[in-house]
């Protein structure tokens, strides 16, 4: 039993002819006959009466013509939406990030994909937990997370976009700001406006900072790398941070100075999906527009 002797089983019911379903299908009214006769040796019962002028189902042809037409119609929408999800002409992305991830690593995607697919419906959601992106990812309800990349988790695959190395952000009439760069160990008792430690990008730092032997001076605890650049330029403290796109260059004029960081290990970045070879072509699409705009 095949999807084409269903289709023409269907095709026969409604006409009500075979030699009709023939001449549509530009075929011999042999063939349209042997669809029929496969599905009857298959269910083991006559699915077709012939009468004078043409055919009726039986009682049993009625059954599956029924069933036939409704599973057939179902398919047939869902191929179409699949060649609108292909074409971007339709579907949906569902990615969750941090608002400071939107800003720094996919304005630029977000515009091109957006100007490319405009049918497509594109669903930021914002989180604070890497555990709560693994959480939706495992539930089925996102596409694709931007996170720290980490250790192994089960059921999720990662892969690094970009790689970012530690600046130093302070303020310009800092002593540190003229340098053209600063050792890891330049960071010792300083007062850092940092991250908390759960987050993996602060844990990440603490990490490096605890094996490097640096302990640091009392901190101030913010909830994203944007806050802590601001109060960093207005005083409240030293603010290690990734270097992210848009940032001003270090050494560039400004109330605000970044000054690369020698010793720490760049910190990875980039998506996290279930599986990569499951991904729809639209997501697939989105997340090739983000690692494009960070790595130029």
């Amino acid at each position: 039993m095949t999807l084409d002797d269903l289709r023409v089983f269907v095709a026969v019911c409604r006409a009500g002819s075979l030699s009709a379903v023939a001449r549509d299908l530009n075929c011999t009214q042999s063939a349209v006959s042997q669809h029929v006769k496969r599905l009857e040796r298959e269910t083991g019962v006559s699915l077709l009466e012939r009468q004078p002028r043409g055919v009726v189902p039986t009682a049993a042809g009625r059954v599956l013509c029924d069933a036939a037409a409704d599973g057939i119609a179902g398919l047939d929408l869902a191929l179409r939406r699949l060649e609108d999800l292909a074409k971007g002409e339709g579907g949906s992305v569902r990615i969750r990030t941090g608002g400071t991830t939107v800003r720094h690593f996919m304005a630029e995607a977000i515009v091109a994909f957006r100007r490319r697919y405009p049918k497509v419906s594109l669903e930021l959601q914002t989180e604070t937990s890497k555990r709560g992106c693994f959480e939706a990812l495992l539930a089925g309800s996102l596409d694709l997370a931007w996170i720290t990349i980490g250790g192994p988790v089960p059921g999720i695959e990662q892969r690094a976009v970009i790689d970012l190395p530690w600046v130093l952000a302070i303020q310009a009439d800092d002593p540190l700001a003229a340098r053209g760069h600063v050792d890891a160990a330049d960071l010792t008792d300083i007062r850092l406006v940092r991250l908390p430690p759960n987050s993996t990008s602060g844990g990440r730092l603490d990490a490096a900072l605890s094996d490097l032997g640096i302990r640091v001076g009392p901190h101030t605890g913010v909830a994203d790398w944007d806050t802590a650049l601001l109060l960093a330029e207005l005083g409240l403290g030293h603010a290690v941070v990734p270097a992210m796109p848009g940032l001003p260059q270090p050494g560039a004029d400004g109330p605000l100075r970044l000054v690369p960081i020698d010793g720490i290990a760049p910190l990875p970045v980039g998506w996290a999906v279930r599986r990569w070879d499951a991904l729809t072509p639209l997501a697939r699409a989105f997340a090739d527009a983000v690692a494009h705009s960070c790595t130029q």
